[in-house]
């Protein structure tokens, strides 16, 4: 699908993902970039990147979708993470609750997708997360920090399986393994507070590996790595970032491979 050069929306939650994205759609050429920000969540000087800025908590997507309307979007795409704990402190308006309300299961992709379908209601199209930032999810091979060698290789490969098989049963993206053993699979608590625990449990030398589910859907939750997770890694004793060729973002680019030269931390990408 083509992408509307004259007026291009973001739902924005945290890191430096929206910011990534802004900076990538007005090189594109996007005339009119509006934002949905959050209350605690979207860095507030997102404010001065955009042309029309709306700050709502979590659940209030009626509210959303209004002002979406009100500034003429008819694409969105969904760039940032909401932290999880916010995900509880939830104030849903009428519509988010009707929404709530058909879901049989509750998790990341039925929530998103849900958006998605009450966006498509109102004529609003919910566009990849990777739109205008294609360049930035590498191919098979090398990716920054020192080369690896053949037994990190097969860690990284067993990771990949594991990984895998995790998400599939929507338990976590990302796992961490030393020596072919399993020392923390992703959870709710997200991928940093898993390389925390992993890495502690390896003691230096520990492989974190990032996939995408399996029946991938690609407007919402790609995988990403980006400089706060380089210094997580380094913090946690894990010196090898495998993650899915083609499928996964790096954002910050240039400050990743400083501090993974710095750190001594490589990234590969597996296909």
């Amino acid at each position: 699908m083509s992408v509307n050069l004259d007026c291009a929306a973001l739902i924005a939650g945290n890191g430096i993902y929206p910011e990534t994205f802004v900076h990538a759609a007005r090189k594109a050429g996007v005339k009119k970039l509006v934002a949905a920000a959050f209350t605690n969540e979207t860095k507030p000087e997102l404010a001065e990147m955009v042309d029309a800025i709306g700050w709502f908590r979590v659940g209030q997507l009626g509210k959303m979708i209004s002002f979406f309307k009100k500034e003429g979007v008819t694409q969105t795409v969904m760039v940032g993470q909401i932290a999880p704990r916010n995900l509880f402190d939830l104030r849903p308006d009428f519509r988010t609750l009707i929404m709530l309300a058909k879901l049989k299961q509750r998790n990341a992709e039925t929530l998103f997708g849900g958006i998605a379908n009450e966006l498509a209601k109102d004529g609003i199209t919910l566009l990849p997360a990777t739109t205008f930032l294609e360049d930035l999810m590498p191919g098979p091979g090398h990716v920054a920090g020192p080369q690896i060698k053949k037994r990190r290789q097969e860690d990284a490969e067993y990771g990949f399986k594991i990984a895998k098989e995790s998400s599939r049963l929507d338990i976590g993206q990302t796992v961490i393994v030393k020596n072919g053993t399993v020392l923390a699979v992703e959870a709710f608590e997200g991928t940093n507070e898993a390389v925390k625990r992993g890495g502690a449990l390896g003691r230096g030398g520990a492989t974190m590996v990032k996939v995408s589910k399996p029946s991938h859907d690609m407007r919402f939750d790609v995988p990403v790595v980006g400089p706060d997770t380089i210094r997580t890694a380094a913090g946690a004793g894990v010196d090898l970032i495998a993650v899915e060729a083609a499928k996964t973002l790096i954002l910050g680019k240039e400050e990743v491979f400083r501090l993974c030269q710095e750190a001594r931390i490589s990234v590969i990408a597996l296909a």
